[in-house]
C-alpha cells in the first residue's frame, strides 16, 4: 500500500472518528435540551397555578378572610405562590380562557391583547400543545436559555470545524514550505554536484579531439559524447532553476512542441507513432522559460511512453482562447484511475517499480508556480489511455 493510500485511510478513520464524536454531542445536547423543555413545561403550570391560588377569593375577598380569622383559622399563607410567581423571569407564559380571553401572561414583550392571540396562533402553527386546564389553556414559549442550548451543538460544530480548519492549513502550509525548501535545496545541490564532473568530461573531450583530430571515427564518437554532455548541461541548469524565477520570453509553441517530440521520438520504440501539430502553423505565442517547459513536456511524454510498454501513439494538440492557450498531450497507454487524477501530480507517487515519482510533480510546480497556468487529468480511461491538458497564458 503507497503512502497515498495510506493517508486516504487515515483520513477516512479520522472522518468517521469525527461524526461519531459530533454524533454523540448532538446527542447529549438533546437529552438536556428534553431535560430542560420538560422542567420549563412544569414550571409554566406551577406559575398557572401560583396565579390561580393568588387569584382565588380565599386568598383575596377581605371579608371571607375576616370570616376565617374569626373562626380562628390561620390565614392562608401565599408566600410560596408569589415565589413560584417572581421566579420566573425567563419563560414567556400565556394563558387563555375557553371564551378566547387572555387571563394572564408574563414574560412578554409586547403585552397588548392582540400581540398575544398573534403569538399563541404562531405557537399553534409550530405544532404546539397547551397545557389543558379547567376553562383555560396554557401556551409558553422556550426561554432564551433553552433556545441558545438548542442551537449550541451548531455552533460548538461551527467552532471545531474553524479550528481544524485553521489548524490544518496552517499546519499543511508549514509543510508545504519545508517540503518546498528541501526541494529547492536538493535541486540546487544536484545542478551544483552536476557541475564538476561535467566540467570535467567536456574538457577531457576537447582533449581527445585535439589528440586525434585526423581520426574520423573518434570524432564522430566524440562528437555524440558533446552531444551527450550538452544535455547534462541543460539538465542542471534546469536544476539550478528550480527555486528561482526563470525569465519568461514570447515563445512558439508549436515549435517548442516540435522541439521536444523531435528528442523524444529518436528514443522511443519504432512502434510508437507521434501526431504532433505542424510546427509551421500559424504561431500561437506563450511567455515560457524553454528549458523548464521542455522539462515538462519531456516528462509527460516519458510517462506516456513507460505506459505504452513500447507501442502505441502519442498525440498533441493545441487550441486557445481569448486568454490561454492550451496543450493536450494524449496517449494510448494504461490509463488513470479517477481517483488518482490528482494524486499522480504529489510528489513520491508511482505505479512504477523504478523511479521517485517526481516528475508530475516537478511539471506542476514548473507550470502553476513559474509560469502562472494550469496542468491537469483531462480524461483517462484505464486501459485506454490519459489526456493531460497544460493551460497558459497568452504571450506577448
Amino acid at each position: 500500500m503507497d503512502i497515498y493510500s495510506k493517508k486516504s485511510l487515515w483520513k477516512l478513520y479520522l472522518g468517521i472518528a469525527g461524526l461519531i464524536i459530533v454524533l454523540i454531542t448532538m446527542a447529549y445536547a438533546n437529552y438536556l435540551t428534553d431535560r430542560l423543555a420538560e422542567e420549563e413545561r412544569i414550571k409554566a403550570e406551577l406559575w398557572v397555578l401560583a396565579q390561580e391560588k393568588i387569584n382565588d377569593p380565599a386568598y383575596t375577598d377581605p371579608a371571607f378572610l375576616r370570616n376565617i380569622i374569626r373562626n380562628g383559622c390561620p390565614e392562608p399563607d401565599v408566600t410560596l405562590h408569589l415565589a413560584i410567581l417572581q421566579s420566573n423571569n425567563t419563560i414567556p407564559v400565556v394563558v387563555q380562557n375557553d371564551r378566547g380571553g387572555i387571563d394572564f401572561h408574563v414574560n412578554f414583550r409586547d403585552t397588548s391583547e392582540a400581540a398575544l392571540k398573534a403569538a399563541i396562533s404562531e405557537m399553534e402553527a409550530e405544532g404546539q400543545k397547551p397545557i389543558a386546564g379547567y376553562g383555560y389553556s396554557i401556551y409558553y414559549r422556550e426561554s432564551k436559555l433553552l433556545q441558545q442550548l438548542r442551537f449550541f451543538p451548531i455552533v460548538q460544530l461551527i467552532l471545531i470545524g474553524a479550528f481544524i480548519a485553521i489548524g490544518y492549513t496552517s499546519f499543511n502550509s508549514a509543510r508545504r514550505a519545508e517540503q518546498n525548501r528541501v526541494w529547492v535545496g536538493m535541486a540546487k545541490e544536484t545542478a551544483h554536484q552536476l557541475g564538476t564532473p561535467i566540467s570535467a568530461i567536456v574538457a577531457w573531450i576537447e582533449h581527445l579531439k585535439a589528440i586525434r583530430e585526423g581520426d574520423e571515427e573518434t570524432q564522430e564518437v566524440l562528437g555524440e559524447l558533446r552531444n551527450d554532455v550538452s544535455r547534462l548541461e541543460l539538465i542542471a541548469d534546469r536544476f539550478s532553476k528550480i527555486g528561482s524565477a526563470p525569465s519568461l520570453e514570447p515563445t512558439n509553441v508549436y515549435q517548442e512542441l516540435e522541439k521536444c517530440r523531435d528528442y523524444m521520438q529518436r528514443r522511443a520504440s519504432r512502434r510508437v507513432s507521434f501526431h504532433f501539430p505542424d510546427p509551421t502553423s500559424p504561431a500561437k505565442s506563450v511567455r515560457i522559460n524553454p528549458p523548464l517547459f521542455d522539462w515538462v513536456i519531456e516528462n509527460i511524454l516519458r510517462n506516456a511512453l513507460d505506459a505504452m510498454d513500447g507501442k502505441g501513439k502519442i498525440t498533441a494538440e493545441v487550441y486557445d482562447d481569448a486568454d490561454n492557450v492550451y496543450i493536450d498531450l494524449s496517449d494510448t497507454g494504461k490509463g488513470i484511475p479517477a481517483s488518482k487524477f490528482k494524486t499522480v501530480f504529489q510528489p513520491g507517487y508511482t505505479t512504477k517499480t523504478r523511479g521517485w515519482g517526481l516528475g508530475l510533480s516537478l511539471a506542476k510546480r514548473i507550470i502553476e508556480e513559474y509560469h502562472s497556468g494550469k496542468i491537469f487529468v483531462k480524461h483517462s480511461e484505464e486501459g485506454k489511455g490519459s489526456t493531460f491538458t497544460i493551460q497558459l497564458p497568452k504571450g506577448a
